[in-house]
């Protein structure tokens, strides 16, 4: 787990409905539940089933008395990948960060995608693995995996404890969705290509 008196700021882009704002805001939750201090925050705007929206993370081992959106992210996180044709969701985003997209594609046929971007970038098929293990496309709970395992501001075993408990509390009445959120989580973290 990285230590830093620095933020780690993350960047999420996707659609309404696919669960970006939700999957920001657990790992606010998840960063909080391992003593971080932390933001998470959507950025409002035509808010529709569809339309692309943008959320943002700040995780610190310090109070971060900065309440802005984000302009320079060290970590991107793309949930859709036709989003790459339709945002520069590259913009900003530090040399030395990573992107990660959800995509069945391997890293390095996303990279020409992404206007010349030099970091590092990290794919992962949520789409197939949201519907393997939930029997649905829900793609915010991969990407979420995804994110800690690839910026490392959870340690992973206590992300998925905190993660296991998070579901148990919301989900106490249907068993079959904490298993199948339990096995997208630890899937992704063992699938997410870095490239």
């Amino acid at each position: 787990m990285k230590k830093t008196n620095k933020p780690v700021e993350i960047r999420w882009h996707g659609r309404g409905g696919q669960g970006a704002k939700t999957a920001c805001l657990l790992l606010a939750d998840a960063a909080f539940s391992s003593g971080k201090y932390v933001q998470g925050f959507p950025e409002y705007g035509p808010e529709r089933m569809g339309a692309p929206i943008t959320a943002y993370n700040r995780i610190s081992d310090e109070r971060c008395t900065v309440h802005s959106n984000i302009y320079e992210p060290d970590y991107v996180v793309v949930v859709d990948e036709t989003l790459l044709d339709a945002v520069d969701v590259t913009r900003g985003l530090r040399a030395d960060g990573a992107i990660i997209v959800n995509t069945a594609k391997s890293p390095d046929e996303v990279r020409p995608l992404l206007g010349g971007f030099s970091g590092k970038v990290c794919t992962i098929d949520a789409r197939a693995i949201s519907e393997k293990t939930l029997g649905k496309n829900f793609p915010n709970t991969p990407m979420l995996a995804a994110a800690v395992k690839v910026s490392g501001v959870v340690e992973p075993h206590k992300f998925v404890a905190d993660m296991e408990a998070s579901f148990r509390h919301k989900f106490s009445h249907k068993p079959q969705v904490i298993t199948g959120n339990m096995a997208a989580l630890t899937q992704s973290m063992q699938e997410v290509q870095v490239g």
